[in-house]
């Protein structure tokens, strides 16, 4: 008895020894047979894809080469390489770890907690009874030449970390700047000015992307981008930011944290306006504006020019016809651009967007049959998390047979902007979530609050800074589509509640967890009038009416 699976039929042969006779019986499938053959022949297709790789990568000097030594390229290679029958190889023309590493996440993440600690100093320290506290004008000062010598040192670090972690798995390391001979070969273009060649059976793009520089009289003489800020050798007594996503938001709050007199400059409307949830972008200029003193020159349409004055500071003319006097640095953070135009991508077939960003499906394929992409160069969620799980469930792909259709998914993604104060973001914003499935289908609690630790504050409460809180349901059972916190912790506390909604919980499933207290973070659990939301779980093992916890499976014994 045979079943043969095509795209319109299912047909079943019954084959009858005695007369030597076959009875065919045709069946028209459902969407679900027909669904369950494409997923057949995509774990086929995938399968052979890994067992090509396998076979074919004897006359290739490498079986992956890695372009880029950034997080998500060395996680990729670190995955193929453990399988312990790769032969593999990075390719990095600068420091390992990538931007994260050197001049994003980790340096930032060191600055925004240096201006934290001087908020605390100068501001909270007074207001719990600490005296001897903001005796001086420059109260608290900071030596900006030893934060950066230490900071500076502590990247170091993680470099020979990244490096070491690569010779442990036997990665053959290559220095210089790739670009394509064809699909299979790389040209390497060496410090000594030489070039050699390298081959490998699959290769991986992941050469991240680059602050980008706005067009403008003088704006490239006589402006730094988001790099250059870690280089600077001091703090500039009035600086101009220029952007409106998480990179200007974020470094135009150390900067003020700091001491610096601080200008944010947008374009169009409020800071973070793109994919951010409405009201918390008008909760942080609100903060911005009130609390932190920053200056914000929102729709100016950017800068038309920078001059230089007769004492050498800047002066930033704004395309509002605003101008902003005695600038000692101006700094553009107005987005990034990927890496891809020296890499000769044509020679290998592989297409970009109008914007030179790598077109990838969702395996991180590309138009090239053997060349893969993933991470800022792709443009698709730019966090370094994502990029880290992509490449390693595309090495899962590649060199486990029995990964053949794994992949990571973008959807759901919680993300944090380290702003004053910290934001934190998962899934649809409140105007998404309409669109996607309409105003009646949407229900939406919101919670605004002063934390705990502005309590015995000597202000009036509608001047204590405000936490705001939203969680977005839809649907009959009040799914969990969004969760969006501005305030406190949000950056500490948000990471548990993406477990929950990638789980697919519903408000009834907050509600059913007791709250903490007291904390921020329970207000998550307590909107609304408590415990009246319709009794549907999304769990698999349902938390409601009182249940009792999960019971594990247990391995049975010999």
């Amino acid at each position: 008895f045979a079943i043969t699976f095509t795209n319109t039929l299912v047909v079943c042969s019954s084959h009858k020894t005695n007369d030597n006779k076959v009875k065919r019986i045709q069946i028209s499938p459902t969407i679900e047979q027909t669904q369950l053959y494409q997923n057949y022949n995509n774990k086929q297709q995938q399968q052979q894809q890994t067992t090509s790789t396998m076979s074919s990568s004897s006359s290739y000097d490498y079986d992956y080469v890695v372009l880029g030594g950034g997080s998500g390229g060395i996680a990729s290679a670190k995955r193929a390489a453990a399988t312990g029958n790769v032969k593999v190889a990075v390719l990095e023309r600068a420091r390992w770890g990538g931007t994260c590493v050197n001049v994003g996440c980790v340096p930032k993440k060191v600055m925004y907690t240096a201006a934290s600690i001087a908020t605390t100093l100068r501001e909270e320290a007074k207001q719990y009874g600490f005296e001897g506290t903001n005796t001086t004008p420059d109260y608290p000062k900071i030596n900006w030449s030893v934060l950066k010598q230490k900071r500076d040192k502590y990247i170091e670090r993680l470099n020979g970390i990244y490096e070491n972690g690569l010779k442990k798995l036997n990665i053959d390391v290559h220095i210089g700047d790739a670009s394509f001979v064809d699909e299979h070969t790389i040209a390497i273009a060496q410090e000594d000015g030489t070039t050699k060649t390298i081959t490998s059976a699959k290769i991986l793009i992941a050469v991240g992307g680059r602050p980008a520089v706005p067009p403008g009289d003088g704006v490239a003489e006589h402006s730094i981008n988001s790099d250059g800020f870690f280089a600077l050798e001091e703090r500039p007594e009035v600086v101009v930011v220029v952007g409106a996503g998480y990179i200007a938001v974020e470094l135009a709050g150390v900067l003020r944290g700091l001491g610096s007199e601080t200008h944010l400059v947008t374009r169009h409307g409020r800071a973070l306006r793109k994919g951010f949830d409405p009201d918390i972008c008008e909760a942080l200029h609100e903060h911005m504006v009130h609390h932190e003193g920053i200056i914000v020159h929102n729709d100016t349409n950017g800068v038309a020019k920078i001059e230089l004055d007769a004492n050498q500071k800047k002066i930033v003319y704004l395309n509002s016809g605003d101008v902003i006097y005695g600038v000692d640095c101006v700094l553009m953070a107005i987005g990034r651009v990927p890496n891809t135009d020296s890499l000769h991508l044509e020679k290998a077939g592989v297409t970009m967007d109008s914007k030179g960003y790598i077109t990838v499906d969702e395996y991180q394929n590309t138009s090239a049959p053997n060349v893969f992409a993933l991470g800022d160069v792709c443009g698709k969620v730019e966090l370094t998390p994502m990029a880290i799980a992509a490449g390693r469930r595309l090495a899962d792909r590649l060199f486990q047979e029995d990964q053949a259709q794994a992949k990571v998914s973008y959807e759901l993604v919680p993300t944090v902007v380290f702003s004053h104060p910290t934001i934190g973001t998962i899934g649809l914003t409140e105007p998404q979530a309409i669109e996607r499935y309409g105003q009646n289908n949407v229900k939406v609690y919101k919670s605004k609050f002063a934390n705990l630790m502005y309590g015995i504050y000597d202000v009036a409460p509608d001047e204590k800074p405000k936490t705001l809180m939203k969680v977005i349901t839809a649907g009959t059972t009040e799914l969990v589509v969004g969760i969006h916190i501005i305030g406190l912790g949000a950056d500490e506390m948000l990471q548990g509640f993406g477990v929950a909604m990638k789980m697919g919980c519903t408000k009834a499933d907050l509600d059913s967890s007791i709250a903490i207290h007291p904390t921020a973070s329970e207000e998550l659990v307590t909107m609304g009038t408590w415990g009246t939301s319709p009794a549907a779980s999304g769990a698999k093992h349902s938390p409601l009416h009182g249940a009792g916890p999960a019971k594990p499976v247990l391995m049975q014994e010999e």
